[in-house]
C-alpha cells in the first residue's frame, strides 16, 4: 500500500488509472442504480459484449485502412448505442423473444470483434486487455473521452431523473400520466450503453456488468430512495476501484479482476450480514 501511494506521485500512467477509476465510478453509481431498479442487467450484458465488435472494427480501420483518428473507444460508443436501440426496440415493439435477440447480439458482437482483431496485423495481443481490461494503459486521450462521456451520462441521468424513475418502477402508470415511456426507455438504455463503454476501460468487457450492478445492489440493501442508492453506489464504486488498484499494484495482479473481487466480497458480506441480523431483529421484536 505504501509503495502504491509513493508511485502515484511519480507514475503518470498510475495517475491516469486512478482518475479514470474515480470518474467512471460516478456514471457507474448513477446508471447502475437504474439497471438494478429496472432489472435489466442481462440487457446491459448484451450491450457490453456488442462493444467488442465496434472496437475490433475501429482498430482494423485505424491500422489497416489508415483512419488514424479512429480509436477503439469511438467504435465501442457507436456499437453500444446501436445495440441499445435494437434491444430496446425489440423489447418494446417486436414479437421475437427478447432473450433470444439479446443472446444473438451478444454472440455476434463478440464474433465480429474477434474476427476483425484477428485480421488486424500485430494486434492480437490486445484482445485480452479488451476482454479483461487494463486500466494501467489508459492514455490521456482515453481519459478525456471517458470524462466527456461521464459528464454527458451524469447530466442526462439527473435531468430526466423523475422520468427514468417512473419508467423503472411503474411504466404503465407513467404512460397513463402522459410520459413517453418508449422514448425514455430507449434513452435510458443508450445512457447505460455509454456507461458500459466508460467501464470497459476500467475492468474490460467480461467484468463490466459486475462493476455496473454490484455497487448499486449493495447500496440498495441499505437505502430506500433511488437517489440515495446512487450516492452510496458511487462511493462504493470509487472505494472498490481505488482499493483494486492499490491491492493489485504490489503483487502485480490484474486491477480489473481485483476490483471485481472486492465488490463481490462486499456484496457477499452484505447478503450474509442481512441474513444474520434479520433473525435477531425478529427475536427482539
Amino acid at each position: 500500500m505504501i509503495e502504491f501511494v509513493e508511485a502515484i506521485g511519480q507514475n503518470a500512467l498510475l495517475q491516469n488509472a486512478l482518475l479514470v477509476g474515480v470518474i467512471a465510478s460516478v456514471a457507474c453509481g448513477v446508471m447502475g442504480s437504474y439497471v438494478v431498479a429496472r432489472r435489466i442487467s442481462y440487457i446491459a450484458g448484451g450491450i457490453a459484449h456488442c462493444t467488442l465488435g465496434g472496437m475490433g472494427i475501429a482498430r482494423y480501420l485505424n491500422r489497416v485502412v489508415g483512419w488514424a483518428w479512429l480509436q477503439p473507444l469511438h467504435g465501442a460508443v457507436l456499437a453500444a448505442v446501436i445495440a441499445a436501440i435494437i434491444i430496446g426496440y425489440v423489447s418494446l415493439r417486436a414479437r421475437q423473444r427478447e432473450d433470444t435477440v439479446i443472446s444473438a447480439l451478444w454472440a455476434s458482437g463478440m464474433a465480429i470483434g474477434i474476427l476483425f482483431i484477428a485480421r488486424t496485423p500485430g494486434y492480437g495481443e490486445d484482445l485480452m486487455s479488451y476482454l479483461f481490461g487494463n486500466i494501467l494503459l489508459v492514455s490521456t486521450g482515453d481519459l478525456y473521452l471517458v470524462a466527456a462521456l461521464d459528464v454527458f451520462v451524469l447530466v442526462l441521468g439527473l435531468v430526466f431523473y423523475n422520468r427514468f424513475l417512473a419508467v423503472c418502477y411503474d411504466a404503465e402508470f407513467a404512460r397513463l400520466r402522459g410520459v413517453n415511456v418508449e422514448f425514455y426507455y430507449l434513452l435510458l438504455l443508450s445512457l447505460v450503453a455509454l456507461t458500459v463503454v466508460v467501464l470497459v476501460t476500467v475492468v474490460g468487457l467480461v467484468l463490466v456488468i459486475a462493476l455496473l450492478t454490484l455497487p448499486a445492489a449493495i447500496s440498495s440493501h441499505f437505502m430506500s430512495r433511488l437517489w440515495q442508492v446512487m450516492l452510496v453506489a458511487i462511493v462504493i464504486s470509487m472505494l472498490s476501484t481505488v482499493a483494486g488498484l492499490a491491492l493489485s499494484y504490489g503483487p502485480q495482479l490484474p486491477p480489473g479482476a481485483t476490483t471485481i473481487a472486492i465488490c463481490a466480497g462486499a456484496y457477499l458480506i452484505t447478503i450474509l450480514g442481512k441474513k444474520v441480523v434479520a433473525p435477531r431483529k425478529n427475536v427482539m421484536n
